[in-house]
């Protein structure tokens, strides 16, 4: 099923999220606590930013579960990072190989995501058909979540390209708009292939400076995935496996995303309405609104 979470905001040491919280992603990766699939074993991947050093995102991936790979815990608090994406996988859609492990780079961003399209094989040569030849030759493992990717960054310079907008950024609207046509162009294939069963998209997309999320269900009365946020709080430290935030007042706070909330203090945590987005932008503001 997968669990993922991705911050934004002051630097942090990568271990304060992924190892120390008494729900952390690597407890979640052997038993996770909100969803019906509880172990995540078919490996992890982090990806994080130093736009100090380059636009494009550092990405480390594995096939070996979280738990038993002693990299993760030997390097994670030495990865101090504004931007951390993280991703366990249970697998569904590819088979186990460092290709089929969130997140996905795509020149400067980042994708993950914890659902997708059952049945992807129905419709995965239309959809290859639809996308740009540079963006198609990038993809490399067999998960529908680089497809739906793909055709996610097709569309943006699709827009780009009507908007006169080459080399310049989208702004979350126009991202969104984008977003939601991939949604909808994926439900047209399948309604094409005269496939019925819902699809699920909780995903996130990351440029290192802005976040955009969707927890997202085509039928949520029949499947749903879990999602939470922690915002307008700074995340600084986790002792004694709780995280511990500061006041909002301070210039310097995080915004947590995650699909499972990652210690006891829940009042810090607010669910994602079914069929919403989230955007945090580059100073951190949050926008929850209905995927129209």
């Amino acid at each position: 099923m997968c669990r993922f979470l991705a911050y934004l905001g002051k630097p942090i040491f990568a271990d304060e999220l992924l190892l120390k919280p008494k729900n952390s992603l690597m407890k979640q990766s052997h038993h996770a606590q909100e969803s019906d699939m509880t172990v995540n074993g078919d490996g992890f991947g982090i990806g994080w930013y130093n736009h100090a050093r380059r636009i494009e995102p550092a990405l480390f991936r594995s096939i070996r579960p979280a738990w038993n790979d002693e990299n993760l815990s030997y390097n994670a608090s030495m990865i101090r990072t504004n931007c951390l994406l993280a991703h366990i996988r249970a697998a569904t859609q590819g088979g186990v190989s460092i290709h089929n492990s969130h997140p996905f780079q795509y020149k400067e961003f980042l994708m993950m995501q914890n659902g997708g399209i059952k049945d992807f094989g129905k419709i995965k040569r239309t959809l290859i058909n639809r996308l740009d030849d540079d963006i198609f030759q990038w993809i490399e493992g067999q998960t529908d979540t680089q497809y739906i990717f793909a055709l996610f960054m097709t569309i943006i310079g699709e827009l780009k390209n009507t908007l006169n907008k080459e080399g310049e950024a989208l702004n979350f609207d126009e991202l969104a708009s984008c977003l939601s046509q991939t949604f909808a162009e994926i439900e047209e294939m399948k309604r094409n292939a005269q496939m019925l069963s819902p699809s699920l998209y909780n995903l996130v997309v990351t440029n290192g400076k802005s976040l955009l999320a969707t927890r997202y269900s085509t039928k949520p009365d029949e499947e749903t995935r879990s999602l939470h946020i922690a915002a307008n709080a700074e995340c600084y430290t986790c002792k004694e496996g709780y995280l511990r935030f500061r006041s909002a007042d301070s210039a310097d706070h995080g915004v947590l995303i995650a699909s499972e909330v990652l210690s006891d203090n829940k009042n810090f945590w607010k669910e994602i309405p079914e069929n919403h987005y989230i955007t945090v932008g580059e100073d951190l503001a949050v926008a929850i609104k209905p995927i129209v």
